[in-house]
Parts: C-alpha cells; structure tokens; sequence
C-alpha cells in the first residue's frame, strides 16, 4: 500500500510539474523578455547570436530549454561562473519571458568545414546513425533530423550552434561537470565520445538546419 501511495504521489508530483511548466510557457512573454535580455547581448549577442564561438547562441532555441537552463543556473544545479549573479534573482516567470524572447529570433545559419571530408563525414554518421561499436545513439533521435530538438521532451535545438560551445558542451557532460540533462542522459553519451568525435560532431551541427 505504501508503495502505491509513493508511487501515485511521484505521478501526482509529475503531473504537478508538467502542468505548472504548461502554465508560464503559455503566459511567457516575450515583450518583458526582451527587455530583461539587454544584459544578455554581452555575451550572447543582441539577437541571440553570439560573436564569441565559447558562448552559445540563443536565437531560435527551444523555450523550454532556455527557460530550464535559466532556472538550473539560478539554482546552482547548473554551474556557469560566466553567469554568476545574473540570474540569481530571477522567478520562473522571468526565466519564461527571456526564453520565449530568444526563442521568437531567428536561428544562426553556420557552415560546417567542408575541407575535412573525413571530419564531415564522421560527423553526419554520428548524427544520424551513432556508433554502436561505442554505445552511441544517433544524435538525430532527440535533436531531430534537422537540428531543432523537441520543445516537449526540452531536448535542445543544435542546429547552428557554435563549435567551440559544443564541444566544451560535450566535454562538461562527459567528466560530470554538468549533469542537467534529463536523466543525465548526455553524461551517458558524451563520455562514451573521443575528443574528435566530439569535434566532428560539432562541425556537423555548425551547418545544419
């Protein structure tokens, strides 16, 4: 009986959570947003999109991503020294409004490196198909076959993404510096990567949309 109880009170929770997250991202706005992201451009550039290839670009990323980031950083469940301060007094709300800011923007265009055939290629396999040699999923399963990621599941988009913050990316989930991804599903994925699996990917994703 108790562990039904506990059982219906975790689904209950879920339930709980999915709803609330339903709530701020119908009520997000993006007009409050983009006056609170003026401290963003720094960094991430004016619309999003960031000069400095160690810092991602934001234009055009899922909301639900964003908003999940914002309120991770704030919590200290996701460590960005970078970030330290700015968003220490944010609600929920706010992180929703400057999510569905920068996701309304459109998306940086990249170009992967065609020079090195044997870098594009190893990227787009790993993209599409994995390797199962090494225990690892195509990258197109949960970011989609176009880069764009899935709103629902709060699976990033790629698509554009900055080589540099990609594989900085990759390289926090593989030693466990950042663990924020559901079920540290990207920490199970990344340490399974070498180093030029992970550039390869990360030039792939740079050109596609």
């Amino acid at each position: 009986m108790r562990k039904l109880l506990a059982s219906l009170a975790i689904t209950m929770g879920a339930v709980g959570a999915v709803h609330a997250q339903t709530n701020y991202q119908a009520d997000a706005d993006p007009a409050a947003g983009q006056e609170m992201a003026q401290v963003c451009a720094a960094c991430h550039g004016q619309q999003g999109i960031s000069a400095v290839g160690t810092f991602p670009n934001l234009a055009g990323q899922q909301m639900s991503y964003l908003a999940k980031q914002v309120m991770d950083i704030r919590d200290g469940v996701r460590v960005v020294p970078q970030m330290a301060g700015i968003v220490d007094d944010y609600s929920d709300q706010d992180a929703w409004d400057v999510a569905a800011h920068f996701s309304r923007q459109n998306a940086s265009l990249g170009q992967a490196d065609a020079d090195n055939a044997e870098l594009l290629a190893r990227g787009e396999a790993l993209y599409r198909a994995g390797d199962m040699a090494k225990g690892i999923p195509a990258c197109s399963a949960c970011h989609t076959p176009t880069g764009a990621g899935i709103g629902s599941a709060v699976y990033p988009a790629l698509s554009g993404q900055n080589v540099a913050y990609t594989v900085s990316t990759l390289q926090a989930f593989a030693t466990g510096d950042r663990n924020n991804s559901p079920n540290n599903i990207m920490g199970d994925i990344a340490a399974k990567m070498s180093d030029s699996d992970m550039e390869a990917v990360a030039n792939y994703v740079l050109g596609l949309h």
